[in-house]
């Protein structure tokens, strides 16, 4: 399970959210038999997604979000909803390619930047939002904060991060998101942008000991942040046998019958978890 905090700074001036998404990660590590490369794009996206997830405002409002770069790894997929619960998967979980010049995973370079990353809002109106944006870097953190800016006019730091270890496994992983609202004084955001760029990366603060609260304090420089809400964010997905067969009777009848009769059975595994229904 992991814990996500919402809070604000300086009077209200700055919106906070921070997540360890060890637990998480871990789960989608497991599920998928992710290569490290694969963990660690998944898993910054899987935290962009619990991180989103908690900013919505309705408990029936749903995120989902998409991102294909090109690169090998193909297309990342996260659902996420109030409660920070997410799911995911990559195209091509098995990728793996080498380190990048700084000895870290080439995360940037697997997604490649020959693409889109689109975040879609379904709040309960006649039509879910959906806003893109082009894939500059690759690199996650960076194009949630370009997207805020350009789709939400909302200027913010965006970090994620997954640590892998030579075993393959994560010990820590996780983010933050800062956010500037219309009111927030000229010298906080100077502050906050010098902070912000001397910050050690999310993985490292974990690994160091600092608390979510500690993170944030760190981030903005206040150390009156109010915190107003506590999350536990988590892996699962919510497929049914019932929500798959509803997806089958929406098949043509002779689609079905050709696949009968060409393998004796309709099969349907769930992209999110791996669970598999059979039907004959």
């Amino acid at each position: 399970m992991g814990r996500l905090i919402k809070g604000l700074a300086f009077d209200g001036q700055v919106r906070v959210l921070a997540v360890d998404s060890t637990d998480i990660v871990s789960k989608a590590l497991e599920i998928h038999g992710l290569s490290p490369t694969a963990t660690g794009a998944l898993g910054r996206f899987l935290t962009a997604g619990a991180l989103m997830g908690a900013m919505l405002k309705n408990d029936t409002d749903k995120l989902t979000l998409m991102m294909n770069g090109g690169g090998p790894l193909g297309k990342m997929v996260v659902c996420s909803d109030k409660t920070a619960t997410v799911k995911g998967y990559v195209q091509n979980p098995l990728v793996d390619i080498p380190l990048n010049n700084k000895g870290k995973l080439d995360v940037g370079g697997a997604i490649g930047t020959n693409g889109m990353m689109t975040v879609i809002k379904d709040i309960g109106l006649k039509e879910p939002y959906s806003g893109s944006v082009e894939i500059v870097s690759g690199e996650i953190g960076d194009e949630f904060a370009k997207y805020f800016m350009e789709s939400e006019q909302t200027p913010s730091a965006v970090a994620v991060g997954v640590l892998v270890n030579n075993q393959g496994e994560v010990p820590f992983a996780g983010g933050y998101i800062v956010q500037l609202m219309p009111n927030v004084e000229d010298a906080i955001v100077d502050m906050i942008e010098e902070r912000v760029s001397h910050m050690k990366p999310v993985t490292t603060l974990l690994k160091e000991g600092f608390t979510l609260e500690e993170i944030v304090k760190a981030v903005t420089g206040d150390e009156e942040i109010k915190i107003l809400e506590e999350i536990n964010s988590e892996y699962k997905c919510d497929c049914s046998r019932e929500r798959m067969e509803r997806a089958i009777k929406a098949l043509p009848a002779q689609e079905k019958m050709d696949i009968i009769v060409k393998e004796g059975k309709i099969e349907i595994k769930c992209s999110f978890c791996g669970r598999v229904e059979v039907w004959k």
